[in-house]
C-alpha cells in the first residue's frame, strides 16, 4: 500500500528555488518516497526522519509508518544550515500530522 505524499508549507516555495531541470528530478524523487520511503540511498537522520540527496539538492522528510504518511519536511542545498534543528523540524513535522 503507496504511503501518502504530504509537503509542509513551505516546500513549493523551496521548489521553485531550484533550476527546472533539477527541480523535476527533486519532484519524480518526493513521488517514489510514496512508493517506497526508505529506499536505497536514503540516510536516516533521527528517530522517523530522513535525508535522500538528488544532485545538488538534500530531501528531508519524515515516515510515520502508522499514518501511512511520508511528510517532506525540507529541500535545500547541502549547507551547515541544511541539518540545524533537526529537532525542530520534526517537531514540525509531528504537529503538521497532527493537525491534519
Amino acid at each position: 500500500m503507496p504511503y501518502q505524499l504530504k509537503l509542509l508549507a513551505d516546500i513549493e516555495k523551496q521548489l521553485r528555488r531550484i533550476p527546472p531541470p533539477d527541480r523535476e528530478r527533486v519532484v519524480e524523487s518526493m513521488r517514489s518516497l510514496a512508493v517506497e520511503p526508505r529506499q536505497t540511498g536514503t540516510t536516516h537522520l533521527l528517530e522517523n526522519l530522513y535525508r535522500v540527496r538528488v544532485g545538488n539538492s538534500q530531501i528531508l522528510y519524515a515516515v510515520f509508518d502508522a499514518e501511512v504518511v511520508v511528510l517532506v519536511c525540507k529541500i535545500a542545498r547541502r549547507t551547515e544550515r541544511t541539518y540545524k534543528d533537526l529537532g525542530a523540524l520534526l517537531k514540525r513535522a509531528r504537529d503538521m500530522l497532527g493537525a491534519a
